[in-house]
């Protein structure tokens, strides 16, 4: 093998041609492209795939939305698609609202939502109108036969974590994870990838997110073993504090490893007691160009969760190719075990509409994060 949380961050980084199983798309183009097209606009013309875009466009997260608008709209202007036409429609008003308001219009696959509180809503409505979703949410959780997940999952970036760990010799691992939902489905991956890649869970030890917690936490996991790698299963600023308390100042033992959520955060290769921590995430080479372009045409970064807009697109070009115009989205098409390649790598969905992303690995190094194990090109089974 190789959470449903928004990065508002804006960053500025690369892309090169970009391929969607045999679909080139290089990112270019004028300035100023047309927006998306109103909720309350639909054209009445029948040869084009209607699909409907389901994105905060006002509110606190409009600013991420409207970056995944354009970003949809760029992926139409670069592939020059002529049978896609995409509807957005704003679901800060409420996510039921706009799935329905997006059915009657009769659009046949909807893009979105961001925020995985807004699936259940919105599959709710599009599932009794046999609509697929690809969400652009991290959530697992959310996912089903008919929704598709696109965001980058903690299973998929703990999994390919742990194999690289194994393949450099790690065989006992420990685990810090903090309560919730998320701590449980870190935890839940975390032991799942062990097991399957032959190592073995010394001990764990859990906290709430608190500094002395996650500190007390942390010293308690210390005294249970002696540990070849220990996972610390949250974000940059709770691996901060707990790395000091988990590793001995220098030492090249026990490796320290990331989740998901480390990618992004500068915090973690200046820190440290973090140095050599390893993390999966997904490969940044092709997101230059494409916020390069993006910028040339809007005028500002783009988000980072704006390739998902992209992407999402790539794979309804891709396959309305055999899609008939005013006729059920072919859901069966996305679980292709070959996958797709868009700008954020090779990805594939399985049966129950996990995604799994061909996942690079980073180490944090005085000067910054090195890749020290690059995301496959495509997917080997």
């Amino acid at each position: 093998m190789f959470e449903g949380r928004i990065d508002r961050r804006r960053i500025v980084v690369f892309t090169a041609a970009l391929l969607l199983a045999g679909c080139k798309v290089i990112p270019s183009g004028p300035k100023n492209p047309p927006p998306p097209p109103p909720g309350d606009s639909l054209p009445s013309d029948q040869q084009r795939h209607r699909v409907a875009l389901l994105v905060p466009l006002s509110g606190p997260n409009a600013d991420v939305g409207q970056s995944i608008a354009n970003a949809t709209t760029m992926a139409l202007l670069d592939t020059s698609a002529k049978t896609i036409r995409i509807t957005t429609y704003d679901t800060s008003s409420g996510p039921a609202a706009a799935a329905s308001k997006a059915v009657a219009d009769g659009n046949r696959l909807i893009l979105g939502p961001v925020q995985s509180e807004d699936v259940a809503a919105i599959a709710a409505v599009a599932r009794a109108a046999k609509v697929p979703l690809i969400s652009f949410t991290s959530d697992g959780q959310v996912a089903a036969r008919d929704v598709f997940v696109m965001g980058t999952t903690p299973d998929n970036a703990i999994a390919r974590t742990v194999a690289f760990a194994r393949s450099r010799g790690a065989l006992r691992f420990g685990l810090l994870a903090p309560n919730g939902d998320y701590g449980a489905r870190a935890s839940a991956a975390f032991n799942a990838a062990v097991k399957s890649s032959g190592g073995t869970v010394i001990a764990s030890s859990t906290y709430d997110r608190s500094n002395t917690s996650v500190l007390s936490a942390a010293q308690r996991l210390r005294g249970r073993g002696t540990f070849d790698a220990i996972l610390v299963a949250d974000g940059a600023r709770f691996a901060v504090l707990a790395a000091p308390r988990l590793k001995p100042s220098a030492a090249a033992s026990p490796r320290l490893l990331g989740t998901e959520l480390w990618s992004g955060e500068g915090t973690i290769a200046r820190t440290p007691a973090l140095r050599g921590a390893w993390f999966a995430a997904v490969s940044d080479t092709r997101f230059r160009q494409f916020s390069e372009s993006y910028k040339a045409r809007f005028g500002a970064a783009p988000y980072r969760l704006a390739t998902l807009g992209y992407d999402s697109v790539l794979l309804t070009v891709r396959i309305g190719r055999d899609w008939k115009a005013g006729t059920p989205f072919p859901a069966s098409r996305l679980t292709d075990r070959d996958g797709f390649l868009g700008l954020d790598g090779p990805f594939r969905f399985g049966a129950g509409g996990l995604i799994e992303r061909a996942l690079e690995v980073r180490e944090a190094r005085a000067g910054g994060l090195s890749i020290v194990s690059p995301a496959p090109e495509k997917f080997a089974d």
